[in-house]
């Protein structure tokens, strides 16, 4: 398997993570594809191309254990309304993980699945559309505010160190 792309999913448990991974292994186009999946609670089925790891993303070492010989990351990890964890995943673990990629040999893309959160657009009154140019405006929470953060922190890195990397604010419709 070390000729293989190695794509780590944080959150892989999740709805969203669950259905990607799922849709990926059936897809014949990835099949030189493997799906390392970080699972904090959840564990997924076994299959012989999806490698389970049980951890934390707010854990530095845990972070640079899953990143190993990794390729591409989805990042779907968060909680909701948890204000006693939602700094330490959100941000501290998206910063572990942006870190790791940053110096990895084998790193090429990462892909940020937010959310609508950070715009607020079914609380705050939208004159217009609401499009990638919309300013931030989370409602309030903190896990809105944690998106919010998420897409600033990505951002940076894209500017600070060219960082081959997307976002894409996936609404809690798309389940």
């Amino acid at each position: 398997m070390s000729n293989l792309s190695r794509l780590l999913v944080t959150g892989a448990t999740g709805k969203v993570g669950r259905t990607f991974i799922q849709r990926l292994l059936a897809d014949p186009q990835f099949d030189s594809m493997v799906v390392r999946a970080l699972c904090h609670h959840r564990e997924l089925e076994p299959h012989a191309r999806i490698e389970l790891v049980r951890g934390s993303i707010e854990q530095r070492d845990v972070v640079e254990r899953i990143m190993a010989d990794v390729t591409h990351v989805v990042h779907l990890a968060t909680c909701k309304e948890t204000p006693d964890q939602i700094m330490d995943v959100a941000v501290k673990g998206l910063f572990w993980l942006l870190e790791a990629c940053r110096t990895s040999p084998t790193f090429q893309q990462f892909m940020l699945i937010g959310g609508d959160a950070g715009v607020g657009h079914f609380v705050y009154p939208q004159p217009i559309p609401v499009t990638e140019t919309q300013k931030h405006s989370a409602y309030p929470g903190c896990y809105a505010l944690s998106k919010v953060l998420e897409e600033v922190m990505l951002e940076q890195y894209y500017i600070q160190y060219d960082l081959n990397g997307c976002c894409l604010r996936a609404p809690w419709i798309m389940e």
